[in-house]
């Protein structure tokens, strides 16, 4: 078996046997609930906070950037659900229940921070409320960059209408801005994906080091998406076996998918830095350069 094929076994092998001894499947199931149970009150949030900086679309905004990126019949539902649920009026920014939605809006945050600590094989050193400020401070960067961007979308449209009068070269590039709804969401997951690897787990990992799970978590994702959403329509049973819960088993099911996904990129990223993958392709890259 030629060298490079070996330690891709290795590699492979030793992910995924540590993602089977350290309970990967059942920290898949808490990810997947907490992320779930997390959604609607960051959204919460975030459309309080995004009311109060002037951002009004942030609902709207929100609801296409983090459900487009799924298939549709796994995202509608929910998105429906969501979207009925932020056109309730509420009283302020900072009210108790508020405020509540930020703190279990952050449990999903601590979900994927003591998921990356066991995939990553590394004990967590900082206090209890050390880490729940962490999370609390995601939580609220991601409001600010969805705030943002809200911001941007309704802006982009009326730069668009008026492109011609002031700048004319920049119409055609503004119109392709005003576009890139799915693309803008990939590239906000995969931003999402490279700092929760480097920052949410304890220890320090350089960009390099979690790159790889990242690409084959995003691979992985679109494969297990478009398998997932096939399978919904072509052999599912779901509203027979679970009649009015059957959107929720949906998500739920499809969550636990990703999930697991998400700890399989960050084992892989593991098992690559126990074996010094890295050093051992620059060693041999080096020698072909010295040849």
């Amino acid at each position: 078996m030629p060298g490079f094929v070996r330690i891709i076994w290795k590699v492979v092998f030793d992910a995924l046997w540590h993602f089977s001894e350290d309970d990967g499947w059942a920290m898949a199931s808490h990810v997947a609930l907490s992320s779930l149970m997390a959604i609607f009150p960051f959204l919460i949030f975030g459309t309080a906070l995004g009311s109060f900086l002037g951002a009004d679309q942030f609902a709207s905004t929100a609801v296409h950037l983090i459900f487009d990126a799924w298939p549709a019949s796994i995202a509608k539902p929910l998105a429906d659900e969501v979207i009925e649920v932020l056109t309730i009026p509420r009283g302020g920014l900072l009210t108790i229940s508020v405020l509540t939605a930020a703190y279990f809006a952050s449990n999903g945050v601590e979900a994927l921070r003591i998921a990356l600590n066991r995939a990553y094989r590394v004990a967590e050193s900082r206090s209890w409320y050390v880490t729940r400020l962490a999370s609390l401070a995601f939580v609220l960067a991601g409001v600010l960059i969805l705030a943002v961007v809200s911001v941007l979308l309704v802006a982009v449209p009326l730069a668009v209408r008026n492109a011609d009068q002031w700048l004319p070269w920049l119409d055609t590039l503004l119109a392709t801005a005003n576009n890139w709804g799915l693309t803008l969401a990939l590239v906000l997951v995969t931003i999402g994906l490279l700092v929760s690897h480097l920052w949410l787990p304890a220890g320090h990992r350089k960009v390099v080091d979690v790159l790889p799970g990242i690409v084959l978590t995003l691979f992985l994702w679109s494969v297990g998406a478009y398998a997932f959403a096939s399978y919904l329509a072509n052999f599912s049973n779901y509203v027979a076996t679970y009649a009015g819960l059957a959107s929720i088993m949906i998500v739920l099911v499809f969550l636990y998918m990703i999930g697991a996904i998400f700890i399989i990129g960050a084992e892989i990223n593991a098992a690559i830095l126990k074996y010094k993958v890295k050093r051992m392709v620059m060693r041999r890259f080096q020698a072909t350069r010295d040849e």
